[in-house]
């Protein structure tokens, strides 16, 4: 296993050992124009920077060498641009045609390999002369030319990256399956967050895949690198609302706005690949600071939640392009199938806890059979004051200042309690038999308890509170 990484690894980083070899190499831009046989160069100086034809004509030359060992080589070209390229005055061949305008280029694809007969090659200084231009790009590039160099030819083949690439993404595309069928059972948030989540996850998958499968012309490359970064953050901000909805669900539409607003920041970021890096970073802070909440509140399910978001972000942190270019959706279908399989099996759970729940409660009318990780536990109907929503979970606010999780749903428990229960909001169902009273509080309310904090009214469930609380049966109550 861990080879097939490794050689996945080096087929993400190919452009990255390209641009090593560019150091190699000391590329000259020249004034030029096309002559009988070969371009006549003139006033040539060192090129300083990155190599960029975005919106211009480019004449490039450098002395190069051939690889040592007896197999064929080739001159690759990778990067936003049409080419042409000559060795020691013979053509090699064109990718695209390169021009001076819009109107007399052709688009090339993003990645070119020019082989190189054998007989071209001298014993020593091969001159290389490459021919560019880039007036079709849809985005302007940092870096729109990832490499230029001599290499052995054929390139290795990417079948077992591409391999690993579709297997993450058709597990991810059935864990967006298993968790929207789930939510349609449910109707918890968190199903929602992780089916969005695993479908994103997998898009990522086959975009990041699509230049080994597709040659493509390279203005599609800026389409592709502004889709991976709309991925990234969209993946980051379903992060969050996974993590939020299951672990702080009073908080879920303040923290997904900051997460949304912090994400869009980073397309000030230069290049794409920095945007994409800290896109995933800002939903993986934000979803580790919520993780890390929990496990002090000692939520259930916290701790594993946060040991592999930190092993995440560490990754991140220490090797940034293997996260870009292969760890992420590596690192996320390995995140949603636990998930997954977890969900399935406390579903089954659930339903058998449930009926148990249901035979034991009958004997005690009065009662609440509590299902929680500590064990079972009956509650009587008149010490809860109010009961909140946790997602998966309900928490059971009782009189003395006792707190209780339940694994149960509000709406389940909205249509199992007795009539002195009323839902008086949409993550709360209050028991009227310890209200003392209700205030306005702007277009809302607040209902005052005869302990503990105030509880929220909904604008929707104001009349509906009104006139409960004027019901002689529960004044009397």
């Amino acid at each position: 296993m861990w080879r097939i990484l490794f050689i996945a690894i080096l087929w993400t980083s190919l452009p990255t050992a390209l641009r090593a070899q560019d150091q190699g190499y000391d590329w000259q831009a020249c004034r030029g124009e096309p002559g009988a046989a070969t371009p006549v160069l003139h006033d040539c100086r060192p090129v300083g920077g990155v190599i960029d034809p975005q919106g211009k004509e480019l004449w490039l030359r450098a002395v190069v060498q051939r690889p040592s060992g007896d197999e064929p080589a080739a001159l690759y070209v990778v990067g936003a641009a049409s080419s042409e390229a000559w060795l020691n005055g013979q053509k090699l061949g064109a990718n695209g045609r390169p021009g001076g305008s819009s109107a007399s280029e052709a688009p090339g694809r993003y990645e070119a390999s020019f082989p190189i007969p054998e007989r071209m090659w001298r014993r020593a200084d091969n001159l290389v002369v490459v021919h560019m231009s880039s007036f079709h790009g849809v985005v302007r590039l940092d870096n729109p030319v990832a490499g230029i160099a001599v290499a052995p030819y054929p390139w290795p083949s990417r079948t077992v990256p591409v391999a690993i690439a579709f297997i993450a993404a058709g597990a991810l595309f059935a864990a967006a399956f298993g968790f929207t069928v789930i939510y349609s059972l449910r109707r918890t948030g968190s199903s929602l967050a992780l089916a969005a989540l695993a479908g994103v996850a997998g898009l990522q998958a086959i975009l990041e895949s699509l230049r080994a499968l597709v040659p493509y012309a390279y203005p599609v490359h800026g389409l592709r690198l502004v889709g991976i970064w709309v991925l990234s953050a969209a993946f980051a901000v379903m992060l969050v609302s996974y993590v939020v909805s299951r672990f702080w669900p009073q908080a879920r539409g303040r923290l997904i706005l900051l997460a949304a607003a912090a994400v869009a920041a980073t397309s000030l970021a230069p290049g794409f690949d920095l945007k994409t890096l800290l896109a995933l970073m800002v939903g993986l802070a934000l979803s580790i600071v919520v993780a890390a909440a929990a496990v002090r509140r000692r939520q259930p399910g916290a701790r594993p939640i946060l040991a592999y978001l930190a092993v995440f972000i560490g990754v991140g942190l220490l090797f940034p392009t293997w996260l870009v270019d292969l760890s992420y959706f590596l690192f996320a279908t390995g995140l949603v199938l636990p998930l997954l399989m977890a969900d399935v099996v406390r579903l089954g759970r659930a339903d058998q806890a449930r009926e148990a729940a249901l035979t034991r409660a009958a004997a005690r009318p009065n009662c609440l059979t509590v299902a929680s990780s500590r064990g079972v536990e009956r509650v009587p109907l008149g010490d809860i004051l109010a009961v909140v929503g946790a997602d998966d979970y309900v928490e059971l606010q009782l009189t003395n200042g006792r707190r209780l999780l339940h694994a149960a749903r509000l709406d389940r428990l909205e249509a199992d309690l007795p009539a002195s229960f009323l839902r008086v909001h949409r993550s709360v169902i209050a028991n009227l038999a310890h209200v003392r009273g209700f205030e306005r509080d702007g277009g809302r309310g607040r209902l005052l308890m005869q302990e503990g904090a105030p509880l929220p009214i909904s604008r929707n469930r104001l009349p509906a509170v009104r006139d409960a609380l004027d019901e002689p049966a529960l004044q009397s109550a």
